[in-house]
């Protein structure tokens, strides 16, 4: 273990002071790490006086120190807590120690370079998210308040981890809530157009920059490892493939076949390049389409498969979706199951906060039910250690999935 790194405290008077409404701390003081605009005492500090990205002492309304936070006075969340000490602001060395932190944690559970580095709030560096492809690093800065320190961010993770490159994937939709621009650039070093990813014995190319999120999906490595009991010698529908993370590990796991679908041609390509590379290409087949459709004409088509795995995009991204998304979830789900042989497993994920597990579990139960059909559910997953749950913060744990079977 590395020795602690000292940490620089400003002393608390030099900072601006957010002070809150009556008991309106004790959120923080349960552990949660966000201020709401409308829990600010507005009369006494008001949100227009602080600049995006600006440190702040956070107190009580009687003026007790919380903590040090950054603010944005433009966002619903106007300030995320960095320390409870006020007055210890995210400097370098703070930083890097962090980073540091988070690293040795992946280094102890992993065999290789391949994780989720830093996960937001989880490595106390809330709106910092950082990807690691080996010698290369993906970064997406979140919040104003990471923006703010951007320079300071790209010099930790070089002077921890010394990477060849560094590319920042700036193009996140949560950005714009908090008035910032979409970017993709290379903040250090150089990075290439396609990095290998190894993830159970196989190597993948992947697209940082055009590719879904950061290129690649760490967070269900470990439902992919599960997936290998359920698919020797059975035929595999892999519905919103990507560029083949479940249908090569299928394949690799003994699958008599695998269709891999999705609508995006370049995603397809890649998946049949990683498949070739990987000596599956014979197992492994792919169709492009939107997977409503495609699971209409297979079905209609009579076509029956052992194992479907469902890992679709966020159909529910802000709470005023939930209505619209829940019928997506339970549509998708109930035609996944119309193509399922009897005694055939299931394999389905939510990558939604608001649509949580239990709501997936209901919405599996309600399809099976319309269709007169007994379902199990044999095994429940959610995020694996690369990213780690902030206790106090549900909304760091977005991740369901289910292992079920169908009578």
């Amino acid at each position: 273990m590395s020795e602690p790194v000292p940490q620089a405290e400003a002393p608390p008077g030099r900072l601006p002071v957010l002070r809150l409404k009556r008991g309106q701390e004790r959120r923080l003081a349960a552990g949660h790490l966000w201020v709401y605009s409308n829990e600010v005492d507005t009369a006494a500090t008001p949100l227009g006086a602080f600049r995006p990205g600006e440190f702040v002492v956070v107190a009580r309304f009687d003026g007790k120190p919380v903590g040090t936070a950054y603010v944005n006075p433009h966002a619903l969340i106007c300030a995320r807590l960095v320390s409870r000490k006020p007055g210890a602001v995210l400097d370098f060395d703070r930083l890097a120690g962090r980073i540091q932190g988070a690293l040795e944690l992946r280094q102890a559970l992993f065999d290789e370079p391949f994780y989720r580095l830093v996960y937001g709030e989880g490595d106390q560096l809330p709106g910092l998210v950082v990807d690691r492809y080996g010698d290369y690093l993906v970064a997406q800065l979140n919040t104003a308040g990471m923006e703010a320190l951007r320079e300071t961010i790209i010099e930790a993770l070089v002077a921890v981890l010394a990477p060849k490159g560094i590319l920042l994937r700036n193009d996140s939709p949560v950005r714009d809530l908090e008035g910032l621009p979409r970017e993709v650039t290379v903040a250090h070093g150089e990075v290439p157009e396609a990095v290998t990813v190894r993830e159970g014995g196989l190597a993948f190319q992947v697209d940082l920059r055009g590719g879904q999120k950061t290129g690649w999906f760490y967070d269900h490595r470990n439902h992919r490892a599960r997936l290998a009991r359920y698919v020797p010698g059975r035929r595999v529908l892999d519905l919103f493939s990507y560029v083949g993370a479940w249908s090569l590990a299928a394949a690799r796991a003994g699958a008599e076949s695998v269709l891999a679908v999705d609508s995006s041609a370049p995603a397809l390509a890649r998946l049949e390049g990683n498949a070739h590379a990987n000596g599956l290409e014979e197992r492994v087949a792919t169709r492009q389409g939107d997977a409503f459709a495609v699971l209409k004409d297979l079905r209609d088509a009579g076509e029956r498969f052992d194992v479907v795995v469902l890992d679709p995009p966020a159909f529910v991204k802000r709470k005023k979706d939930l209505e619209e998304g829940s019928r997506a979830y339970l549509e998708l789900n109930r035609l996944a199951m119309q193509v399922l042989r009897p005694g055939g497993f299931l394999v389905s994920a939510s990558c939604s906060f608001h649509f949580d597990g239990e709501r997936l579990r209901r919405t599996l139960l309600r399809a099976s039910r319309r269709l007169g059909r007994h379902l199990a559910v044999l095994e429940r997953g959610g995020l694996g250690p690369d990213h780690p749950v902030h206790p106090a913060i549900p909304e760091t744990d977005y991740l369901s999935c289910f292992f079920t079977r169908l009578g």
